[in-house]
């Protein structure tokens, strides 16, 4: 155990201070080639560099494989998920500077979650009860909305970061007490640390750079097979705890754009966190209560994962969309 918990300490500094180099070093060449203009969907306000996803992942990887081991099974079997990761990257890296038409970018994107969704074990299922194909089908249908919607909802300075740091701290913790496997508690490890070294250059008010979709398209791939893999252990209520907020925002965001014939898959400012900071909500208003909600789901999940109780996840899941909805409810209004 102290062992484990000194590698993943490691892990989490080496990620954190990897990206801080990379992103600072890749500064120059973001201002000059992906440099973000402000229109009426934006809520910055000056032109601002986009990119330094690419020092997010590029850590994560890197220090995640030297954690597991590089010439280990479990390495192995995290393949099929890097390669995917960086593929998605690169589409998202194409589409920040010169946009992809909706149809391919997201058949590009199925591509990647259908990699990572049918090289699973055979063995491995959710719901035992199903045809293992039905399973997989809506594995890839999940995994492809969850991707997009971590794209959906980066549209803030730290919003990534207060969704990011509580899932992947919970996600360490339950592999630190035997909840997850070690492979993905090491990747949660890793991308938890390169959030941390994102957060300088993302300041609410002083941002030098943002995420891109070079970033947080692969972001909701990596944090999507770290929570399936916490389903797989069993634990399915902590997993919808864990993404809760996210979740309802944007399906909720994407329903009612829907039931309104708008064209829902064009970019927008109508998401609760939007809609909260026209509201009066300052940016770090927002994100702290974004960051306050998710550490509630978090401690949730933990006791869903304690009691281990079908009965008792049913209540867990009710107080958190109660939480979550009390959030949005007071987003969607006036700041008094």
């Amino acid at each position: 155990m102290i062992g484990l918990s000194f590698v993943s300490l490691l892990t989490i500094v080496c990620a954190a201070l990897g990206c801080a180099v990379l992103t600072w070093a890749l500064m120059p060449l973001l201002i000059r080639y992906a440099l973000a203009r402000p229109n009426a969907r934006s809520s910055h306000k000056v032109p601002t560099p986009q990119g330094a996803g690419i020092a997010v992942v590029a850590a994560t990887l890197a220090v995640t494989a030297l954690a597991v081991g590089p010439t280990t099974p479990a390495f192995l079997g995290l393949i099929p998920l890097f390669v995917a990761a960086i593929v998605i990257g690169i589409v998202g890296a194409v589409d920040d500077i010169r946009p992809i038409p909706v149809l391919p970018r997201f058949a590009l994107q199925a591509l990647c979650v259908g990699a990572v969704v049918l090289t699973l074990p055979s063995d491995q299922q959710i719901i035992p009860a199903l045809p293992l194909w039905l399973e997989r089908a809506a594995l890839l249908i999940g995994g492809l909305w969850f991707i997009n919607l971590v794209n959906f909802m980066d549209g803030l300075d730290w919003m990534t970061v207060a969704e990011g740091l509580p899932v992947t701290a919970a996600l360490l913790v339950f592999g630190l007490l035997g909840a997850l496997t070690q492979s993905p508690m090491l990747l949660a490890a890793a991308l938890g640390g390169a959030l941390l070294g994102f957060a300088p250059f993302n300041r609410p008010g002083a941002a030098r750079v943002f995420l891109g979709d070079v970033g947080s398209l692969p972001i909701g791939l990596l944090l999507g097979w770290c929570l399936l893999q916490l389903a797989l252990q069993g634990h399915v209520a902590a997993t919808l705890l864990l993404p809760l907020y996210y979740l309802a925002d944007s399906t909720l965001t994407l329903l009612r754009r829907m039931m309104r014939r708008e064209p829902f898959w064009l970019a927008h400012r109508s998401h609760f966190y939007q809609r909260a900071t026209d509201n009066g909500f300052s940016v770090r208003e927002v994100v702290g209560l974004v960051c306050l909600t998710n550490l509630a789901l978090a401690a949730l999940a933990g006791v869903s994962i304690a009691l281990n109780s079908v009965a008792a996840d049913g209540l867990l899941l009710a107080v958190g969309a109660a939480i979550v909805a009390a959030l949005l409810m007071r987003f969607a209004d006036r700041k008094a």
